[in-house]
């Protein structure tokens, strides 16, 4: 009996250190000109880049997170990620409408307005995951960015 014990507390020691405490992962720089992933602030026209900020005059809430980046600039993966298939933002299409969808670190979320290089396969951290779509061209003015959003709408911010 008492190794049946020992056997089973070992046992979930060990499974308790396999994972992860996604309350501890921290994102990587994004995007190339922007490694402290500054977040977007607020524009005249096209509102607040934070997490629940107000969309549709008041109708909708913002569920994702803008972290600046420049139209063409390198998009990175910001830990060891998987590349899940494509995203995308809108149901009509436009320039910016593409994204991807990521899993690491016990995360699941999604990058909008990037062209990945690839829908598939692995990255480690720091590595090209794509470009930057042309904000400008949809929304002349706004501060350019990357959309951070988790699979389960849930804040991003405390991973910043």
């Amino acid at each position: 009996m008492r190794l049946y014990i020992l056997f089973s507390f070992l046992l979930l020691a060990v499974i308790c250190s396999c994972l992860v405490d996604a309350s501890q992962v921290k994102f990587g720089p994004l995007c190339s000109g922007n490694s402290s992933n500054r977040k977007r602030g607020c524009d005249t026209k096209y509102g607040c880049g934070n997490y629940g900020a107000s969309r549709g005059g008041g109708k909708r809430k913002h569920e994702g997170l803008d972290i600046v980046c420049a139209d063409g600039a390198t998009v990175y993966a910001p830990f060891d990620v998987k590349l899940n298939g494509k995203a995308v933002p809108y149901k009509n299409n436009n320039a910016i409408n593409d994204g991807i969808n990521l899993s690491g670190e016990g995360l699941c979320f999604k990058l909008f307005y990037v062209k990945p290089d690839s829908y598939s396969g692995t990255l480690k951290k720091g590595q090209k995951i794509g470009t930057l779509l042309p904000m400008q061209k949809v929304y002349p003015g706004i501060t350019s960015h990357v959309h951070v959003q988790m699979c389960d709408k849930s804040d991003p911010t405390k991973y910043f």
